[in-house]
């Protein structure tokens, strides 16, 4: 590495050679090197003199200059030219946002600026739109950090350093002090390394705050850390007794025996680390992890730490397709939360590891699909899931392939292909039904109810939308829930009920946030209806709706709800609102997105 650029904090230029820093004269320079870093696309020489030279004498001039001592500053072997002005970085030039959003968490706890604002003291002025594009990537650092300190707590956790992953979580639970996975597994840290007042202090200063920043508890997740049982038992068990009791949790977890199914899990991990076998071992906690995780809502801090445990002793021993199965289960986590980054990051790790696995090759190329979807990245999306499909029936896991069918069958509502769309649902609900997967049904429901409706079919949405609800409140999936309950307050509005459209609509966002561990998007999807029924029915609370929608999908990168978001402000009269709505879309693929933003032109 020659030349390291840190935009993080106040940026700079170091060449690592010499130790000597480059310092730009024009803050506006910095803009567009973050620009040309961070945005999703090279722009047009004409498109970055309006972002950010629109008041100057000559704008095109002054890109000119900016981009003079843009390629002074990145030195030899790097190139910015072109129109669109590409970028292009020398093979050993470090830029800090780039290890921070796709490097080892090793690595990028170790960036002198991590934690801090992404071009920190850098107004400018002038440039509205720029700006609120800059806000918006802010956002999405410091989420980008919190992701990476949380990641190294559970890390170095899993590797017995201890207090090292005390020092992380307390940097992370102190840059969001109302995140509920921060706190809870800064609680475990305490109890773990024994410090039990420290952890009965945390937790009481936890539902402290909550009691005054919120006015309700914590949730269960934080309740678990304090009360979850660590290990004592000393007893010993021969593998074939291991493995059968592993066989007998699973069993359980599927026949929908969670709790029993759990304590023989919990049981055979603990067992499992007095044996001598590194693959039973592995198994046993990558057993408990993914029950953790997919059948027991509210407990995902959880399944992470054994699931970063199982993949670290897995990897020491040279256990491929038992790392690829820790950090599939890593990366699914990341992309409930919306930390896009890190689970693209994981998932393509994984996915590399088990090539020769159809069954989880499908179930990695699921994820992967479901991650590009919920950034707006449609193509990208559409051909994973495809793949995901095609390696699903090649493994004959109908999960699997009912999972990746519904995810198609979203992309196609949320882009007005609504044939397509009842077709790929339908197909799904078939899958589900026939492999008696109820506990998925809700999801592709909800979805061929958002497609009926968007088809002008309320009467006939209602009947599915009620039933999905009525099975994902059996179920206790809180997003499931969310989302169906989203279904039926369109169904209300459409009506002529507003008021309880509105009312259903806060229950459903209720529903989405309850456990710690919710679907981040379907949040936000919740957030966008009531923003949209909001501006058209006047209600008095869609500005707080609109910017809580912003913050969410600015923070973890959705893109199209961001957009989204930008134009219910600009509905509600915001300058500036509508030109960055254009911006952001601009690589969007989405018929259905453009048609709202020319229609919000005209």
């Amino acid at each position: 590495m020659s030349t390291a650029v840190h935009l993080l904090g106040r940026p700079s230029i170091i060449r690592t050679s010499s130790g000597d820093a480059y310092q730009f004269r024009s803050r506006k320079s910095w803009a567009v090197l973050a620009y040309l870093v961070l945005g999703e696309r090279p722009p047009s020489r004409s498109q970055l003199a309006s972002l950010l030279f629109d008041e100057a004498d000559d704008p095109v001039r002054a890109l000119r200059w900016s981009l003079a001592e843009v390629r002074r500053g990145i030195g030899a072997g790097s190139t910015v030219d072109g129109d669109p002005v590409v970028l292009r970085l020398a093979d050993d030039t470090m830029i800090d946002v780039d290890v921070l959003t796709h490097g080892a968490w090793e690595e990028a706890v170790t960036l002198p600026g991590l934690g801090a604002e992404l071009l920190d003291g850098s107004a400018i002025r002038g440039a509205p739109v720029f700006e609120t594009w800059l806000l918006s990537r802010r956002r999405q650092v410091a989420a980008a950090s919190e992701a990476i300190l949380h990641e190294a707590a559970l890390g170095t956790m899993s590797r017995g350093e201890t207090d090292r992953a005390i020092d992380y979580a307390v940097r992370a639970a102190t840059m969001s002090p109302l995140d509920e996975n921060h706190q809870a597994l800064l609680i475990r840290l305490y109890r773990r390394s024994g410090d039990h007042a420290a952890a009965t202090r945390q937790y009481e200063a936890c539902r402290e705050t909550w009691a005054r920043e919120l006015g309700v508890a914590p949730g269960p997740a934080v309740d678990f850390a304090l009360q979850e049982e660590l290990p004592r038992s000393r007893e010993t068990a021969d593998e074939d007794t291991i493995a059968a009791t592993v066989e007998a949790g699973v069993a359980a977890v599927s026949a929908g025996a969670t709790s029993s199914g759990l304590s023989s899990l919990r049981a055979a991990a603990q067992l499992s680390d007095r044996a001598t076998s590194s693959r039973l071992r592995v198994r046993s906690q990558l057993a408990l992890a993914e029950a953790l995780i997919h059948s027991l809502r509210g407990h995902d801090e959880e399944g992470l730490a054994i699931a970063h445990r199982a993949g670290a002793i897995a990897q020491e021993h040279g256990l491929r397709e038992e790392v690829a199965q820790a950090r599939t289960e890593l990366g699914f986590v990341d992309f409930l939360r919306g930390r896009y980054d890190r689970a693209e990051q994981w998932l393509t790790e994984a996915l590399e590891l088990a090539a020769g696995s159809p069954a989880t090759e499908a179930k990695i190329m699921t994820y992967l699909g479901c991650t590009a979807s919920d950034r707006a990245s449609y193509l990208e999306a559409t051909a994973w899931l495809d793949a995901a499909v095609d390696r699903s029936r090649a493994a004959g896991s109908a999960h699997s392939e009912a999972y990746a069918l519904a995810m198609l069958g979203r992309i196609s509502v949320l882009r007005g292909d609504l044939t397509t769309a009842i077709d790929r649902l339908d197909a799904a609900i078939g899958l589900a039904e026939r492999d008696l997967w109820l506990a998925f049904l809700p999801w592709p429901q909800a979805l061929r109810g958002e497609a009926q409706l968007a088809l002008g079919e309320a009467d006939a949405a209602a009947p599915l939308l009620h039933q999905a609800f009525a099975r994902a409140c059996q179920l206790g999936d809180p997003c499931w829930e969310a989302l169906s309950a989203r279904g039926i307050a369109l169904v209300a509005e459409a009506h002529g009920d507003p008021a309880r459209a509105f009312k259903i609509l806060a229950d459903a966002r209720a529903r989405s946030t309850r456990l710690a561990d919710p679907y981040a998007w379907v949040e936000v999807h919740v957030l966008d209806a009531m923003c949209e029924l909001g501006v058209r029915h006047g209600h008095d609370q869609t500005r707080t709706w609109m910017l809580a929608m912003r913050e969410m999908a600015s923070r973890s990168g959705m893109r199209e709800l961001l957009v989204r978001s930008m134009l219910h402000g600009a509905a509600l009269g915001d300058d500036g609102d509508l030109a960055t709505a254009r911006l952001l879309a601009a690589d969007i693929d989405n018929p259905a997105l453009h048609d709202l933003l020319s229609a919000s032109v005209a």
